[in-house]
């Protein structure tokens, strides 16, 4: 067990939006240190769901709708007991849940098949934004889990 609680690190806002966010979600992105590439792409794809989307709605505001509509409430955990092992619907904290729907919607916009990251990123977007697509599909998934598991709740800790 720790001592004591690890410390949060301050993340500081994107240079664009302005916004805590979109740093974590880059963060998320960014390979071998590239965070300015990964800033690039993640603008890249917000001007191309601009573009796509209908007018008045800004890159950003589809982004954060389909991040809502990507975030999990409830997960399964594995719990061992008495030698079975049971997947037990848990509550997701505020923080797992927005680094899930983040990692999902990243996850399942690089395997798209579009040519380039930015483009893979924002048609992931725009279907997420309209409750389609693999992340959403994922957080369905999820919910199907954990509702089919109810009878095992008692088990929580």
């Amino acid at each position: 067990m720790r001592r004591r609680k690890a410390k949060k690190i301050a993340i500081l806002p994107d240079p664009r939006f302005n916004e805590v966010m979109v740093t974590k979600f880059v963060n998320n992105m960014m390979f071998s240190g590239k965070k300015n590439l990964a800033f690039k792409i993640f603008y890249e794809a917000m001007d191309i769901v601009e573009e796509k989307t209908e007018e008045g709605v800004t890159g950003l505001e589809t982004w954060k709708k389909a991040l809502d509509n990507i975030t999990p409430s409830v997960e399964v955990r594995s719990r061992r007991v008495g030698g079975a092992t049971y997947q037990i619907p848990t509550p997701v904290r505020e923080g797992r849940k927005q680094s899930l729907g983040m990692k999902w919607l990243i996850g399942y916009a690089r395997k798209r098949n579009e040519k380039t990251m930015a483009q893979k990123l924002a048609n992931e977007v725009i279907a997420a934004a309209k409750e389609e697509g693999a992340a959403y599909k994922k957080k369905e998934d999820t919910l199907r889990m954990a509702e089919a598991n109810k009878a095992f709740s008692h088990f929580r800790f």
